[in-house]
């Protein structure tokens, strides 16, 4: 796609209504934003819990290929999303419409900032209490309340001024740097201190059957999938977007799901010695840095579950939306315990890898990357279908999410995400050819 030339007001830019697309000229991320943003996002103290959930149940060795394999797939799929927001100009959920009809979009779009708030409640609990560890280890202090709002009004206040502002003005001047300088020193420490070589003969309990860890490695890059577009909206080629998107976010999940593993196999298993683990291997300061960094996935988090929602409440703006969402989830921070997160991971990519499976076949196959921008919002133009619902599509969604839960069920060994991401497109793609209906 081509850009055209012109002045860039980012402050217009941001205004855009989930359901209005953004034009050429007022799009600003070229494929060096789109590396840090994802970059940044991939990075996170939540996606090393996730990689400590992986070991002792799994050997370090094959804790580390269930890694390579999740996040090749789980990044593909999440740079091709992308590729959508950027192919229409349109925000995640309004993308959608084509696929599902004009009221079916609604479906996922309330499944989306319901997962949003669960997600951004986990991002702020995670920085309280990595920060509430490193303030008893250093001084201490213990004040989990305060952290709590601290972290809550700070990622609010990230999701109220917007993408645009967050990328060009942080992270391409100064923060993606500091990022990389807390991961690289975390990540010399754990070489410097720690027998690799030892925790890499140690067995596996056998607990976690090799394909449940390569779905809980996916589920990560999976969670993106319903939001990206509201970032990637913003892209001026597809091409950069997709380029941007699998290096950024690829190069992140292998890195820190790999150092969640293998200093949370040091620590004893599991994720709840995981920042005691950081902070005593020497890594204090980088530990600050990437928690200061996690604030923008509460970020991502909370301005999407406004924007999703924006695009079946167009009275309410995405700032406003952006402010109650943010106090949602930090009272939701408040009250509820960070706990075993896995299941939540899990049940996302049962809902979205199947959905995804047939927006993808949609975008690509049977539309080939065409959308009638006009007829996003009538529900009596060609994405009205039956009363605004396409039926053809829910039955192959439905179709994948039980496809997951029966090979989850019943063969775990074979990984239940990309089965059910195919699954969910075949069956698309056969009922729309049988219909002999192709539209564009």
């Amino acid at each position: 796609m081509g850009q055209e030339k012109g002045h860039f007001d980012e402050s217009a830019a941001s205004a855009y209504a989930p359901l209005t697309p953004v034009p050429l000229a007022r799009r600003a991320f070229v494929t060096t934003d789109a590396f840090a943003l994802w970059f940044s996002l991939g990075i996170g103290l939540l996606v090393a819990q996730a990689g400590a959930l992986l070991v002792p149940g799994l050997s370090l060795p094959h804790a580390l290929t269930a890694i390579a394999i999740g996040t090749a797939i789980g990044v593909v799929l999440l740079a091709l999303a992308g590729v959508i927001g950027t192919d229409t100009g349109l925000a995640a959920m309004s993308s959608l419409r084509p696929t599902l009809g004009v009221r079916g979009a609604s479906v996922p779009a309330v499944l989306n900032a319901v997962q949003l708030v669960g997600w951004g409640s986990f991002e702020i609990i995670v920085m309280r209490d990595s920060a509430d560890a490193l303030a008893k280890q250093s001084f201490n202090l213990s004040m989990p309340l305060i952290w709590t709002l601290v972290f809550g009004v700070l990622a609010t206040l990230l999701a109220v001024t917007g993408p645009l502002s967050f990328v060009r003005r942080f992270l391409r001047t100064w923060g993606i740097w500091l990022l990389l300088g807390g991961a690289g020193w975390l990540t010399w420490n754990l070489l410097a201190k720690h027998d690799l070589a030892a925790l890499m003969n140690r067995p596996g309990t056998g607990e976690m059957a090799f394909g449940a860890g390569i779905d809980l490695v996916v589920a990560m890059p999976l969670s993106w999938l319903p939001l990206i577009a509201d970032y990637t909206r913003f892209g001026r080629s597809a091409g950069g977007t997709f380029r941007g998107t699998l290096l950024g976010y690829g190069i992140a999940n292998l890195w820190f799901y790999a150092l969640g593993a293998i200093y949370g196999l040091a620590a004893g298993g599991g994720d709840t010695l995981l920042t005691v683990a950081f902070a005593q291997a020497g890594g204090g300061i980088a530990l600050l840095l990437i928690l200061i960094d996690e604030i923008d996935n509460a970020f991502a988090d909370i301005h999407s579950a406004a924007v999703s929602t924006g695009t079946f409440w167009a009275r309410a703006t995405v700032p406003v939306l952006s402010a109650a969402f943010g106090a949602l989830c930090t009272l939701v921070a408040l009250v509820v315990e960070m706990g075993k997160y896995q299941n939540f991971l899990l049940l996302i990519g049962s809902v979205f890898a199947p959905l995804f499976g047939v927006v993808l076949a949609d975008h690509f196959i049977v539309r080939k990357r065409r959308i009638d921008v006009g007829a996003i919002g009538d529900v009596t133009g060609r994405y009205g279908f039956s009363g605004g619902w396409h039926v053809s599509a829910f039955v192959a969604w439905a179709v994948g999410i039980a496809a997951y839960h029966a090979i989850n069920q019943w063969l775990p060994n074979l990984g239940a995400t990309l089965p059910a991401l195919a699954i969910g497109a075949l069956v698309y793609l056969g009922l729309i050819s049988a219909r002999g209906r192709a539209y564009a």
